[in-house]
């Protein structure tokens, strides 16, 4: 009767592992928010948002877009955990001697924030997004 006991005491215990849901992997910002397809949305959008506004456009008049587009996306992506290598200049020196105020700066968030809702995410995913670019933020502003 022991033996019997244990054995199914043993048997229990296999099956109860063999069924035990596994723990999920956390799946990155990037891919919650749809991956390549939505970071190279959100910054089409960007790049669109940029365009019709007068008070930005002026720090990027001079731009090489293309490869401001190419970078903004590797950025974006290795930021949200995506699979990609950022190639591009610090933000340091990106942004150096283009003297950018906060009211500039706030302004391009929003910018940010109106091309993120075009692309589809979330209040909350915009949040996220924004949390972890949010510590660049003293290397863009003019001191």
């Amino acid at each position: 009767m022991v033996n019997h006991l244990k054995t199914a005491l043993l048997m229990m215990s296999v099956l109860l592992v063999a069924c035990a849901t596994p723990t999920k992997t956390p799946i990155s910002l990037y891919d919650e928010i749809g991956g390549q397809p939505t970071i190279e949305a959100i910054t089409d959008n960007f790049i669109d948002e940029i365009s019709f506004n007068k008070d930005i456009y002026r720090y990027f008049e001079k731009t090489n877009i293309t490869r401001f587009r190419e970078k903004f996306i590797e950025h974006l992506c290795v930021d949200t955990g995506g699979p990609c290598t950022y190639t591009g200049d610090t933000m340091l020196k990106v942004h150096q001697g283009q003297k950018i105020t906060e009211t500039d700066f706030n302004l391009t968030v929003d910018l940010l924030v109106n091309a993120m809702k075009k692309a589809g995410l979330t209040y909350a995913q915009q949040n996220r997004v924004l949390k972890v670019l949010a510590p660049m933020r003293g290397e863009m502003l003019y001191k």
